[in-house]
């Protein structure tokens, strides 16, 4: 371990070999940090906060404190941050809301400066959270998501995998997954075809997809009407196809159209 003689860290933390801990630290007792991962200037790390394999966490972050929920009385509640995460200044992360309420973000991950996970969020891998992008409670973020800088996304809403949310853009409600939403609100703007080329989906997947999306832009179809002519009319039916319509099935704020 490389421990800065200024850091101050309770006795009870448990800290593996490999970590370094940069200067003026503070790390509560509740915390476990594995090996590898390294803490630069003023980072704090407090609550029932795990911290995974090789991450990476810039100065001033604070991870673990308080939920800013007005229902939060104490409970003991959680942070769960998997491998290889990169965490910028000025970023903070709380835990879930509720006894047993948890925070995750799973590997891969990087949230640049200045961005923000509230309570109860969950957030897969290999995501990008651009400079001030901000989660409010409960939302999910699936795989290969990005979240451009200045972006605002309201409790509870569900972003699908491979998706792309433009900067200052307002989300309300959920975002479909292959999709790439801008706007004040948010608006559907086409399949994420840089994302989907760079994952290896094939041309002939990403033009069904493509036919799918234009059919949900429509906003003079209800959404029911709208996933029956997708059914209808895009053939052959391929795995990400079937994927978005399981997605807005599952939809409980409604979808960016």
């Amino acid at each position: 371990m490389k421990i800065h003689e200024t850091a101050i860290i309770d006795k009870k933390a448990k800290i593996d070999e490999g970590v370094e801990v940069g200067p003026y630290c503070v790390i509560g007792p509740n915390v476990s940090i594995a090996k590898g991962t390294r803490l630069g200037v003023n980072c704090v790390i407090e609550g029932y906060t795990e911290i995974g394999k090789n991450c990476q966490v810039f100065s001033n972050a604070v991870i673990g404190s308080a939920p800013q929920d007005l229902k939060y009385k104490g409970e003991r509640s959680f942070v769960k941050i998997g491998d290889n995460n990169v965490i910028r200044e000025f970023v903070t992360i709380n835990p879930g809301t509720g006894e047993g309420g948890e925070t995750i973000l799973g590997k891969n991950n990087e949230l640049m400066a200045y961005s923000h996970v509230a309570h109860d969020c969950k957030l897969g891998n290999n995501i990008i959270i651009a400079n001030v992008g901000t989660l409010a409670g409960h939302v999910e973020l699936e795989d290969y998501v990005i979240v451009g800088g200045l972006v605002a996304v309201h409790q509870f809403v569900r972003v699908g995998k491979f998706s792309i949310i433009g900067g200052l853009t307002r989300i309300v409600q959920d975002v479909l997954p292959f999709s790439m939403v801008v706007g004040n609100p948010g608006k559907l703007y086409s399949i994420n075809s840089v994302g989907l080329r760079r994952a290896g989906i094939a041309e002939e997947r990403r033009n069904s997809l493509k036919k799918a999306m234009k059919i949900l832009s429509d906003t003079e179809l209800s959404v029911p009407h709208a996933v029956k002519l997708i059914k209808d009319t895009v053939k052959p039916m391929n795995e990400e196809v079937s994927y978005l319509i399981e997605f807005i099935k599952k939809s409980k704020r409604g979808i960016t159209r």
